[in-house]
């Protein structure tokens, strides 16, 4: 076997399936594009779907990728088994409609066994198969030649996602040997594709050959796929003959890293600090490249799982007695590991380190936090005489502080205390539910339209410079599955051998217009016009007269609805360049859309944009439209096109050639959408709005042209409406008349917080001279006429000051609502006496709950005929 490291390994897996024809795609966002399905990349294949479903038919139907995967289902494994991780890179060949087994099973066994490539031996290679596919066990033994005690026939090889494409698969186990194994040699398990760790899966590769449809049965797909799948931790674990997938060149570095950040610990020499250095090396990769690929810790979705990671890194570095920020530090460790392969990593270090050490530094103020609460439940739990934390309980502390439920149970055990671990589970399962439930119902993978995949007519796009062409031969009329010959009524979608109308694309929505007869006569209005799988222009359309495949028509775009999308795209240009330059260079589009009536652009930022950035923002964007820069656009290679400088759009795809936009020598980008020939045409540019829609994702919404007129119009009527309300005859004296208000308005809640103290004085006229003798303290308790809490908390600190007894408990009701306050003082404390215990025990009966410190606390109630009740509760808890 050779000794490669894992960079090697990666390449050499590209390279092999490059000299069998495949075109290599490079690796996309760990972030999904237009694919509300999955949270996360979480497969070679995932970015691939256009292709398998058909909705999009490659240049060359042969790929091979080495693409970053996120999964996060089994993360409490991680670090406690030899394989589970959260972040992977999965290396795989693909087939659209191309090679099938006949090719796939053969090229597996040379890539693994050829001297030429990684040389391992055969003898040590097992492999699965789905017990009805007899052709991919015929090839495995009659054309690889492996023997029949090599082949294992297994149920579950079956790859089935629900609707869409499915089908049988093969996998590929290496065997590492019986010292490497958890299971004894006659145990049943003890098998290749058995639950045991002597034999690893290093391949997968599914016969994606049956559509699965709606009513559950399986059809056979008109375009047979291959979808190949290769772990490459694992397989760098077996070349390098490491033990688990930490002992590679992928993972040690940073382990080491780890180590001397730590008090002295080493890896190897126990066994729980391994664990904590696994966690640390695993979730440090995760979160660089997510955070790298535009993700943003937050309290929900992607974000809530990145901080999630980023806390279970920061606990375990408190193992190994770290207490110092550190998983910032390790991002240029990360970084020089993958440089070969992903380099945007130390491009964006700065960006990433930023984000991971703010969070990091968050987290450690609420880890205090959650210390403290976790004090104040046990302390409660003493006081009731109870032994076991609640699955309520230990689920908060996990899901609002970070705290796994295991550092929970270790706390708890300390104080002699258990944790309800089935509660826990059932709170975790229903938030899994509720996740589930919130995520989209769209199928992973559609099914294939064999009558689209199949034409291949071309079809020229004029629109750039045309809106109008009287040259157009229909080629296809299709409705309803079916491709016509003539139409005269209906709906339909057309293909013409050459159209001026543009199809949806890089968030430029399509044209709108009619198709005519030569001599001006409508026969359909075209609605919308959407790129078919082999990439024409296709136009739905309402049929209005007669339409004859063969026959010459005349397209005609709607000039105006056009000429207000072309300047609007501009626009979103100006703004992204705009943003670049005032936010910096990690920003990047996260989406847009392009209207005639507005534009909406998505873009990341970690923090909010100031009104000032806005403002600096919009001057950039009119100061090049006022400087009437010519619009140019030219097609050449990737590789120039970089050279020159131009942006590639997020997420976006670019084939050999490209298309580039420059705006004079202030923007050029990767664009294939339309534009006026000078910015001179956007007029004016306005920002209506700004917000965030998501973690680290924010949203501009802006308009051009007339519509940015008539907003600035539509804003001139309103200050005059408000000047008018206030009374002034100039619209510049508007800012001076709103202070005064504003000062008149603060010295009137001045003058009436001023009257609620002396209320609140009179109201305590008397109380502080009533205290009463319960059992060994002293206890004022009394319902008093007050505005609410703000006039309680006064009355405490008043009583406070006059040490007027060692417990006070003080209630107010006002519409319905009832406010409650508790203060024990140290002599009650003394006592076993608490505030923030006593309320809690008080408060259900004004039908509320609470909670505080020690020495005061606060509650709020819907039931204000609960106060006696709650105040005769306290006397009787003071009593014992």
């Amino acid at each position: 076997m050779k000794q490669l490291s894992s960079g090697e390994i990666r390449q050499m897996f590209l390279d092999f399936f490059k000299s069998k024809g495949h075109a290599i795609e490079p690796s996309a966002s760990l972030v999904p594009v237009d694919d509300p399905t999955l949270l996360w990349i979480n497969s070679g294949v995932a970015t691939l779907k256009k292709y398998f479903d058909g909705s999009v038919v490659p240049e060359n139907p042969r790929i091979t990728n080495a693409q970053k995967s996120i999964r996060t289902n089994d993360i409490e494994n991680v670090g406690k088994t030899a394989r589970h991780l959260t972040f992977f890179e999965m290396l795989g060949n693909f087939s659209v409609g191309d090679y099938f087994k006949e090719q796939a099973i053969p090229w597996a066994w040379e890539f693994l066994t050829s001297p030429q490539w990684l040389a391992l031996d055969p003898a040590k290679l097992y492999v699965t198969v789905y017990p009805k596919d007899t052709e991919a066990k015929r090839i495995w033994h009659d054309v690889v030649g492996l023997s029949d005690d090599h082949i294992f026939e297994v149920e579950d090889n079956f790859w089935d996602i629900g609707e869409g494409p499915s089908g049988p698969d093969s996998e590929i186990f290496y065997d590492r040997g019986q010292s490497f194994n958890n299971v004894a040699d006659d145990d049943p398990e003890n098998y290749p594709g058995g639950e045991n760790e002597r034999y690893l899966e290093i391949w997968n590769i599914v016969f994606s050959e049956f559509n699965h449809l709606p009513d559950g049965r399986y059809v056979e797909q008109p375009h047979k796929n291959i979808d190949t799948g290769m772990g490459l931790e694992r397989l760098v674990a077996v070349i390098q003959d490491a033990k688990t997938n930490f002992e590679t060149d992928l993972f040690m570095p940073i382990i080491q890293a780890t180590a001397k950040l730590s008090d002295h610990r080493e890896y190897g020499k126990n066994a729980a600090d391994d664990v904590s250095f696994k966690i640390i090396a695993d979730h440090a990769r995760t979160v660089t490249f997510a955070i790298g690929d535009g993700a943003l810790p937050s309290n929900e979705g992607r974000g809530y799982v990145l901080r999630r990671l980023i806390r279970r890194a920061v606990l375990n570095g408190k193992k190994l007695g770290i207490e110092q920020d550190f998983l910032y530090q390790l991002v240029p460790v990360v970084g020089d590991i993958m440089k070969s392969y992903y380099p945007e990593i130390l491009d964006n270090q700065a960006f990433i380190q930023k984000v991971i050490r703010s969070e990091e530094a968050r987290f450690r103020e609420t880890l205090d936090a959650g210390v403290n609460l976790l004090n104040q439940i046990i302390d409660g739990l003493k006081a009731e005489n109870k032994t076991q934390i609640a699955g309520e309980e230990a689920f908060k502390l996990f899901d609002t502080f970070g705290f796994p439920v295991e550092m929970t149970a270790e706390y708890a055990e300390d104080e002699g205390m258990s944790v309800d671990m089935d509660g826990f589970k059932a709170q975790m399962e229903a938030q899994r539910q509720r996740a589930r439930s919130a995520r989209s119902d769209d199928q992973s993978m559609g099914s294939q339209n064999e009558l689209l995949m199949d034409i291949k007519t071309e079809s020229k796009f004029v629109g750039y410079t045309e809106l109008s062409d009287k040259h157009a031969k229909l080629m296809d009329i299709i409705t309803a599955d079916k491709a016509l010959d003539s139409l005269d009524h209906g709906t339909a979608q057309l293909l013409f051998d050459e159209t001026p109308f543009y199809a949806e694309m890089g968030g430029q929505v399509a044209d709108h217009g009619d198709i005519k007869l030569i001599d001006g006569t409508v026969v359909a209005h075209v609605t919308d016009v959407q790129h078919a799988p082999n990439g024409q222009n296709l136009h739905t359309v309402d049929v209005v007269g007669e339409l004859k495949v063969g026959q010459t028509y005349w397209l005609e775009v709607e000039a105006e609805r056009r000429n207000k999308i072309s300047k609007n795209h501009t626009a979103t240009h100006l703004l992204d360049q705009a943003l670049r330059m005032v936010l910096g260079e990690h920003t990047h589009q996260a989406g847009s859309l392009v209207e005639p009536d507005y534009l909406r652009f998505d873009f990341t930022n970690f923090g909010q944009v100031t009104p000032e950035q806005l403002q600096e923002v919009e001057r950039i964007v009119n100061e090049q439209i006022w400087a009437s820069l010519p619009i140019s656009a030219i097609e050449t290679d990737i590789e120039h096109a970089k050279q020159l400088g131009a942006i590639a759009m997020f997420g976006d795809k670019y084939g050999d050639i490209v298309r580039v936009v420059s705006i004079g020598d202030f923007n050029k980008e990767f664009d294939g959408g339309t534009h006026p020939s000078n910015t001179s045409a956007l007029g004016l540019f306005k920002i209506t709005s700004e917000s965030g829609i998501g973690a680290g994702v924010r949203r501009v919404e802006a308009v051009t042209s007339r519509e940015a007129f008539e907003y600035l119009n539509q804003q001139q009527a309103l200050l005059n409406d408000t000047a008018h309300e206030l009374k002034v005859d100039q619209i510049n004296k508007t800012p001076q008349k709103a202070a005064q208000l504003q000062a008149d308005l603060k010295a009137a809640q001045k003058t009436i917080e001023g009257l609620q103290a002396q209320l609140a004085a009179q109201a305590a006229a008397g109380i502080f001279d009533s205290a009463e003798t319960v059992g060994e303290l002293t206890l004022i308790a009394q319902a008093v006429k007050v505005a609410g809490m703000n006039e309680l908390r006064q009355l405490a600190d008043e009583w406070k000051q006059k040490n007027a007894s060692d417990v006070l408990v003080l209630a107010t009701a006002v519409d319905g609502k009832v406010s409650l306050l508790v203060g024990a003082n140290k002599n009650a404390n003394d006592h076993d006496v608490k505030a923030g215990q006593l309320i809690k025990q008080i408060a259900p009966s004004v039908g509320g709950g609470g909670g505080g410190r020690d020495d005061l606390a606060q509650a709020g109630g819907k039931k204000p005929d609960g106060i006696s009740a709650a105040l005769n509760m306290a006397k009787t808890i003071l009593l014992g």
